[in-house]
């Protein structure tokens, strides 16, 4: 595939083309020397014209260890808050000759309009509450990491499902690896049609979580929410949260994952954020190789 803009339709292969070549570079950041050349003379735009501060880090620091040239582009204080239309900013900097755009909007579907309104390859990190494909790219690795083997494990998912990406390109992917996926949060943010997601509905947190290998807490995402999607965190905390008391019941030895940033004792609670179970900060590394292997795998060949 030319450009990375989510994972709906994505085959196998690719997907674990993507695992298998994040394996290297996992292995790579645990030395000393933690830089290859193996894209000195890409150059990269980062245009995040949302706030981000993991994932935009995350890129950054994959694209300096891959020896790429990057320049970061964020919307206040550019063009953009003159008056300037997004098609106007990417041509300007196409003109600048970019090999590849990596790109993070509120908007769903920027990152399709970016791929056929420019030459360079487009990398989606998050569109709306669309998709964010290296995310759920990354969570898989990490899965693959504990149990060796997608296929077969059962993923419950729980929380802001209806504006959250990283849930929609978990699905995705997960499914087409083989994994079982269990959707599970308050009625008012559960997406109206998920038929096509293929997905199971657990009606309560006790039934998504029991029996699960993984469980994945999403963040509350109050920015995307009109008023009436949530009465209180109160009171989601206390059918939907992720407590020490719930996991030991229902599940003691899942492992427990969250895209984050974390909502301490909201989603989860801050002993099972900092326990054994969870693998938040093994996230956080594998996201660097993840996005190194997508960048490579998407541009290697530029210039070469």
């Amino acid at each position: 595939m030319k450009h990375l803009l989510g994972l709906q339709g994505v085959p196998e292969e690719e997907i674990y083309a993507i695992l298998d070549t994040a394996k290297s570079f996992r292995e790579l950041l645990d030395r000393p020397v933690k830089k290859v050349p193996s894209l000195r003379g890409t150059t990269i735009v980062n245009l995040f014209f949302e706030n981000s501060t993991r994932t935009r880090i995350s890129f950054e620091l994959a694209e300096k260890r891959l020896s790429a040239d990057l320049i970061n582009f964020t919307s206040s204080g550019s063009s953009i808050s003159k008056g300037e239309t997004l098609l106007d900013t990417v041509h300007n900097i196409e003109s600048m000759k970019i090999d590849l755009v990596v790109v993070r909007h509120s908007g769903a579907g920027v990152p399709a309009f970016l791929a056929k309104n420019t030459h360079a390859i487009v990398l989606n990190a998050g569109d709306g509450a669309h998709e964010h494909p290296t995310q759920a790219l990354l969570d898989m690795f990490t899965m693959r990491q504990r149990f060796g083997e997608i296929k077969g494990l059962r993923v419950a998912i729980v929380g802001d499902i209806r504006f959250s990406r990283v849930a929609r390109s978990n699905a995705w992917g997960l499914k087409t690896l083989g994994a079982d996926v269990v959707f599970c949060g308050p009625p008012t943010l559960m997406p109206g049609d998920m038929s096509d997601l293929g997905v199971e509905i657990a009606p309560n947190l006790e039934q998504a979580v029991r029996g699960a290998d993984v469980v994945m807490a999403l963040r509350v995402q109050r920015e995307r929410q009109n008023d009436g999607y949530l009465a209180s965190e109160r009171e989601y905390r206390a059918c939907y949260g992720i407590t020490r008391e719930r996991l030991d019941a229902w599940n003691p030895s899942a492992m427990v994952m969250h895209p984050g940033p974390v909502n301490r004792n909201i989603e989860l609670d801050s002993e099972v954020a900092d326990s054994e179970q969870s693998v938040i900060l093994d996230q956080v590394t594998n996201g660097v190789a993840v996005r190194m292997a997508a960048l490579y795998l998407l541009a290697g060949g530029i210039g070469k």
